[in-house]
């Protein structure tokens, strides 16, 4: 749920538009942004407020407003904290026609992923593969479906991030073998740990180190598990946002390595 000042104004200016005719819901862009979507969405950051009406209503037109019409199912609009929006789903949907294929992944791979309940205070995914595909089947002539289709073919579930979907993409173009997202596996008895992405064919695992891993305690247990992964006969692969500059060209060289390092081959 949004929880900073910036989104909590971005709501108190979408509910009355919302409220002054009947059956409009904070749509797209707006959407996009209150449910804390990741991933890019090209013109997010503009200062309007996109509002949608179920057809054959008029489009709204007012002042700092871009006002859309389509059809919409009854599961297809909601409320968050008493504003009525559009489904996670239906936004997913909404913002493809401006997004690339990667990012619109980036965005499945949040709504697909396995929540962990201690961090999150929840249990279940926001949306599974057969809702999001429903989606698509509903809305077929949408503009935008056909890289939404795309994307979700490429979609999982396990990425834990918008980086760790950008390399797992990145990697998979380059023709590296296919990752596994968020896999425990046991390195030698009693020691499990889960890298973001694992081959374990050639005992490689990869991890994507944000700005929380400067930190001093973040530091010992990076080093921690970096060990435990020696110890096992393992190679782990650690990965920045400066590797993942130009296409993620060092990533992937990185990755590569360690992989030829343990007998991988391109056919």
């Amino acid at each position: 749920m949004p929880g900073s000042g910036a989104d909590h104004s971005l709501a108190d200016m979408a509910r009355p538009l919302t409220q002054v005719t009947a059956f409009s819901a904070a749509s797209h862009a707006t959407a996009f942004l209150l449910w804390e979507f990741p991933g890019f969405l090209p013109g997010s950051n503009e200062p309007v407020i996109h509002i949608s009406r179920p057809e054959p209503m008029a489009i709204p037109r007012r002042r700092g407003v871009v006002g859309h019409r389509g059809q919409f199912f009854d599961d297809e609009i909601t409320t968050l904290n008493g504003l009525y929006i559009t489904s996670r789903p239906r936004t997913w949907l909404d913002c493809t026609r401006k997004m690339d294929i990667d990012e619109i992944t980036v965005v499945a791979d949040h709504l697909l992923r396995i929540p962990r309940p201690e961090f999150e205070g929840r249990t279940a995914p926001y949306c599974t593969p057969d809702e999001l595909e429903e989606m698509l089947d509903r809305h077929w002539g949408t503009p935008g479906i056909r890289k939404a289709r795309l994307a979700l073919e490429q979609a999982c579930i396990g990425a834990d991030s918008a980086p760790e979907t950008r390399l797992r993409l990145a990697l998979g173009r380059a023709g590296l073998p296919t990752a596994e997202a968020n896999v425990r596996t046991e390195l030698s008895p009693g020691v499990e740990r889960q890298p973001d992405l694992s081959f374990r064919e050639w005992r490689v695992a990869v991890d994507y180190e944000g700005e929380g891993h400067s930190e001093p305690e973040q530091i010992v247990r990076d080093i921690e598990k970096q060990e435990d992964f020696a110890r096992a006969g393992w190679i782990l692969v650690r990965i920045s946002k400066r590797h993942m500059t130009t296409d993620a060209r060092t990533a992937v060289r990185k990755v590569r390595r360690a992989l030829e390092h343990h007998g991988w081959s391109p056919i």
